[in-house]
């Protein structure tokens, strides 16, 4: 663990991490590497990515525009294939995609014709669940997201974020082990955002799942995650998997206080490093109209 990080966890924080390490491995990823061809030759989108996830984990992933995170979502979702290494979810190497993994996207990806229930109910059905059975059961996954008085309505009624919180609905309906989260919150507006953790948060709090969350947003990793893992600009790497030194539960308040504020700065510093400034070339100076005054 980071010196400095940890000379600034808040208390029980650090018991809290040592608990998440003693609970089984859920996830598992190895020497995951992944190249897309292309018309001006290979591009190499991951390296020798390698990390674990723990049961009940919430696991933020990090780094610059194009380091490859969202392949990696799509990769532990199995809906592309590795080039190279391993993906093990509860003991089973991923070959695509399954019911132990439930995936969201920034888009809301609801289908527009179905009512609320049906949407959620729809994965069920799919598996072989009867109608009826499938809509009381989506009914306890919309009352977990708190839109027991929208059930019955259509995706174009709801706002953004009710319609973010019926695509997690949906995804959890089929009871998965590890969630996937591509930066679900990205298109929202900052107060939703902020509502919408709140409410992620919450349900992780009351059901058995996993979490694993892409984000660009450092505050938002922070206020969010047990552990960040950070990946370097393309090829993407594994740079650090920081330890969040925040204690939970979360409350806005914490982000003015120092743990949140280290460890942010800490994250900017492994993403942003610091550069020399360039030299700036003096100008000849050359006024072409009489200038009454300077500017500076």
């Amino acid at each position: 663990m980071n010196q400095q990080i940890l000379e600034v966890m808040e208390p029980g924080n650090l018991e809290r991490l040592r608990r998440i390490d003693a609970r089984d491995v859920i996830l598992h990823v190895q020497n995951l590497s992944k190249v897309f061809p292309s018309n001006d030759g290979p591009v190499e989108a991951l390296r020798d990515v390698s990390f674990q996830v723990h049961r009940r984990e919430f696991l933020c992933v990090i780094g610059a525009s194009g380091c490859g995170k969202s392949t990696l979502a799509r990769l532990l979702a199995g809906l592309d294939e590795p080039t190279s290494g391993s993906l093990v979810v509860a003991g089973q190497t991923v070959s695509g995609p399954g019911p132990d993994r439930g995936m969201v996207f920034q888009g809301y990806t609801l289908f527009p014709w179905l009512s609320i229930v049906r949407n959620v109910a729809f994965g069920l059905e799919m598996g072989g669940m009867s109608r009826s059975t499938a809509e009381i059961e989506a009914r306890e996954w919309i009352s977990l997201v708190g839109l027991t008085a929208f059930e019955n309505a259509y995706p174009h009624q709801l706002s953004g974020g009710m319609k973010q919180r019926v695509a997690i609905a949906r995804a959890l309906a089929n009871k998965p082990r590890v969630l996937l989260m591509d930066e679900p919150f990205g298109a929202l507006d900052a107060q939703t955002r902020a509502q919408m953790q709140a409410h992620l948060l919450q349900i992780w709090k009351n059901i058995d799942i996993t979490i694993v969350f892409i984000t660009h947003d450092l505050d938002e990793a922070v206020y969010l995650a047990d552990r960040i893992l950070v990946l370097d600009p393309r090829p993407g790497r594994v740079r650090e998997l920081v330890d969040v030194p925040v204690a939970r539960p979360r409350t806005p308040a914490q982000i003015h206080g120092q743990a949140f504020r280290a460890v942010r700065d800490h994250l900017d510093h492994l993403i942003h490093p610091p550069e020399p400034e360039p030299s700036i070339e003096a100008l000849p100076m050359v006024r072409l109209i009489p200038v009454g005054d300077d500017v500076e």
